[in-house]
């Protein structure tokens, strides 16, 4: 008999963490469903960065659970979440900056197609390699780039290789940090609608500082304040939430305005 589906894809309990005596995440709560794709905001020290360095692995939480797919991964090793499913982006992209976008992308699907550590098989040979390598190129737009080291891409083209490096492994839910951080208005635009493209089908939580972003590209938002997401609803909804206006939303929107005259 066949178990039935989890409910949500990424579901966290009461989480915490502490470094020392100071709490950075104070008991967040947060349930996403599958094929949903949810922005975490917040103001800077908010704990956005430290919640994803918890649920991909890199930080043991200090109490609550952290749940993939129903299952318990607070605990286990980066590797270990990304085998089961989850991959996630940094806010500094991490490539191999002497090989090519090709040989950057093959590296990332080596291990998720079952190809273990081995020092006498020809990478030529391993065509289920190559072949899925060529296809995330071709979805994140960069076979023209084939062969160009990582290191001579634009700066908008090596963070559409980490999106591809990231993808690659087919993980169906993907976290991406700060993704269009740097990036021109023009190219922005484009790297949202590569987003969009890439992570169809697939569970999308990103931390994102640009306003228009947020509103073009989640589902939901989930507004970290202290370590604790104080709202999580559509759009429409946290916009309008008097506690997010005060704690947060509502500033940032007025800079932008300003910004904008």
């Amino acid at each position: 008999m066949n178990k039935p589906a989890a409910e949500f894809a990424v579901e966290l309990r009461d989480v915490r963490k502490s470094f020392g005596k100071t709490e950075i995440i104070r008991g967040a709560s947060l349930a996403v469903r599958p094929g949903e794709r949810v922005a975490i905001i917040g103001p800077n020290g908010a704990g956005k960065s430290t919640l994803f360095n918890l649920m991909s692995g890199r930080f043991g939480s200090t109490s609550g659970d952290i749940l993939l797919h129903g299952q318990k991964i607070d605990g286990l090793k980066p590797f270990e979440i990304t085998r089961r499913g989850l991959a996630r982006s940094f806010q500094v992209s991490n490539l191999f900056t002497r090989l090519s976008v090709f040989e950057n992308l093959r590296c990332a699907v080596l291990w998720s197609l079952g190809y273990k550590y081995s020092f006498w098989r020809f990478l030529a040979d391993a065509h289920d390699a190559n072949d899925r390598a060529e296809e995330v190129m071709d979805m994140i737009k960069l076979h023209k780039r084939r062969d160009v080291l990582a290191m001579n891409l634009t700066y908008a083209e090596q963070r559409a290789l980490e999106i591809g490096i990231t993808i690659a492994g087919g993980a169906g839910v993907i976290l991406l940090d700060e993704p269009t951080a740097g990036m021109s208005k023009s190219e922005t635009s484009r790297f949202v609608n590569l987003i969009r493209e890439v992570t169809v089908g697939k569970t999308l939580l990103t931390v994102e500082h640009d306003m228009g972003v947020v509103f073009g590209l989640a589902d939901k938002i989930a507004v970290l304040v202290y370590g604790e997401v104080i709202a999580f609803d559509v759009p429409e909804a946290v916009r309008a939430n008097p506690r997010v206006q005060e704690a947060y939303l509502g500033s940032v929107l007025a800079d932008a305005q300003v910004a904008g005259h």
